[in-house]
């Protein structure tokens, strides 16, 4: 196998070659926002771009805590339904409890939620696939039971106005998604539990070995994750000011797809929220960009499809490059 020869080059240029082939996100976002922005005189406007931000945010927090779990080699299929249960509690609670106290019950059922699917997985031994396949069908239907299939109303509209809030073009929801994706990178490059994350996704019989407490890692990774659910429930109640009982549907899927065109592996031991955010922005702008271009729907799944095989092949390429190095 060929390997890129890098020692005639100054150290500068080696140092910048060697970001970008461990990022390569970085430059496929580029390339799709340059070809976006020479197809429509609309993608590059302030308002476009701020769309972009917003709308990428809410799959953005999701893959926040789908990262947490694919490097310990897990995955989570029920945070779109965890999503729909927290929008629902968000708004069907305010009228008996407030609005804040319902916020609160919100985010508690996605961390409770997170805990269960942790849990049983752990301790059952059932891959999380299967448990948290069964957590969507569940939840799902839980949230119909809730809402009586019907959406709900948001009674206090001074609840809405909370996403209204920007810092520029950027809104909160989009800010409270960087903040989160930059809290957990630290969290995953600076603490022991990100290092044990690692471990778990690399190796677990080796982890095991090495005296990590693999099911009680595991539980904190799903709870995380469900709390992210959670957040972005909420947030996207603030938006809309409604909540309906397909809310969040396939969005586990979206986020998976961002997730792994950031280049965090199924398998585990490998990920990082830089590449998730890179991940994230890219199905964003594609999705916008596409949408601005009046793409029809089947054309846009087909492409988001052809996008996450492709991501596939270039991670299992890289890492090939990675262990011939």
């Amino acid at each position: 196998m060929t390997i890129m020869n890098t020692t005639n080059l100054p150290r500068g240029s080696v140092t910048i070659l060697t970001w970008l082939f461990r990022n390569h996100i970085w430059i496929f976002l580029g390339l799709v926002v340059l070809t976006f922005s020479l197809a429509s005189p609309f993608f590059l406007t302030v308002n476009n771009i701020s769309n972009v931000l917003t709308q990428g945010a809410f799959i953005g927090i999701l893959a926040v805590g789908m990262t947490m779990v694919m490097i310990d080699g897990e995955i989570d299929l029920s945070v779109g339904a965890t999503l729909a249960l927290a929008t629902a509690l968000a708004i069907g609670l305010q009228g008996q409890v407030g609005i804040w106290p319902a916020v609160f019950f919100s985010l508690l059922s996605g961390a409770a939620l997170g805990f269960l699917n942790g849990a049983i997985t752990a301790y059952s031994g059932i891959h999380s696939f299967i448990v948290t396949l069964g957590a969507l069908i569940g939840i799902r239907g839980l949230v119909f039971i809730y809402t009586g299939e019907d959406a709900l109303m948001v009674q206090d509209f001074s609840y809405t106005e909370y996403a209204e809030i920007y810092l520029g073009p950027v809104s909160v929801t989009a800010l409270i998604f960087f903040i989160l994706a930059l809290f957990f990178q630290w969290v995953l490059s600076s603490t022991r539990h990100g290092r044990e994350t690692f471990a778990i996704g690399d190796n677990i019989e080796a982890a095991h070995d090495a005296g990590i407490n693999i099911k009680r890692h595991k539980i904190i990774n799903f709870t995380i994750c469900g709390t992210m659910a959670a957040v972005a429930g909420i947030l996207l109640s603030m938006r809309l000011g409604t909540a309906e009982p397909n809310a969040g549907k396939v969005w586990e899927l979206w986020t998976i797809i961002a997730v792994v065109l950031g280049g965090t592996r199924l398998t585990g031991g490998f990920g990082s929220m830089w590449k998730t955010i890179g991940g994230v922005m890219t199905l964003a702008v594609l999705r916008n960009g596409l949408r601005l271009l009046n793409t029809p729907n089947y054309v846009e799944l087909m492409v988001m499809g052809a996008v996450l095989i492709l991501a596939l092949l270039l991670d299992r390429f890289l890492a090939h490059k990675t262990e011939a190095r």
